[in-house]
């Protein structure tokens, strides 16, 4: 019985590992430039912050100035950042409405669309806005961070924990960031 359990498991074990996608080949279509866009040609020294975005969710609309900030103090540290969408309605389908809103509110960074919901579905992302940070491993590309931007999705002014800023800041140190994963509050993404 133990060597029929221990040869399922083993099928099992392979059958999931050589369906498991690298991280480093997903790409997405970028809505700024219509390019196609991949995570390793993104990540180009230390990180990569992926923040999972609508231009449709408040919350995320809420933390557009502290993203700014934030990709503005990391960019010249070896850290790029993208903005992911998987909410394909209404006005964020209109490229050039979205061309326009990152224009407008500075965001200036890639705006990748995840119309099959494979980057959602890949990351577990629950909520808008939600982050991941990626970092070069041994093994390959590796999550180092996950979830919340800081504590107070509606008051700038009220935070008092800036997790992704520590994240980062953990990162360029070269430690493992901590706590790296942090549950993040938002709008719900639909993931159907």
């Amino acid at each position: 019985m133990k060597k029929h359990l221990l040869f399922f498991y083993l099928i099992f074990s392979l059958g999931l590992s050589s369906h498991a996608q690298n991280i480093g080949d997903m790409s997405l279509n970028d809505a700024v430039t219509d390019k196609n866009t991949s995570i390793s040609s993104s990540l180009k020294e230390k990180a990569l912050v992926l923040v999972f975005h609508s231009m449709n969710c408040p919350f995320a609309k809420l933390y557009e100035e502290r993203i700014i900030d934030i990709r503005t103090r990391f960019q010249n540290q070896g850290i790029s950042f993208a903005l992911v969408n998987s909410e394909s309605v209404g006005k964020e389908q209109n490229p050039e409405l979205l061309r326009s809103h990152i224009d407008e509110t500075g965001l200036n960074m890639p705006y990748l669309m995840d119309e099959d919901h494979e980057w959602v579905k890949q990351f577990e992302i629950t909520k808008l806005p939600e982050v991941i940070v990626l970092v070069p491993g041994e093994d390959g590309i590796k999550i180092a961070y996950r979830g919340a931007i800081d504590n107070n999705a509606q008051a700038e002014s009220a935070v008092t924990e800036k997790f992704l800023e520590r994240a980062l800041n953990q990162i360029l140190k070269g430690e493992q960031p901590g706590p790296s994963q942090v549950r993040a509050v938002g709008c719900n993404v639909r993931s159907f």
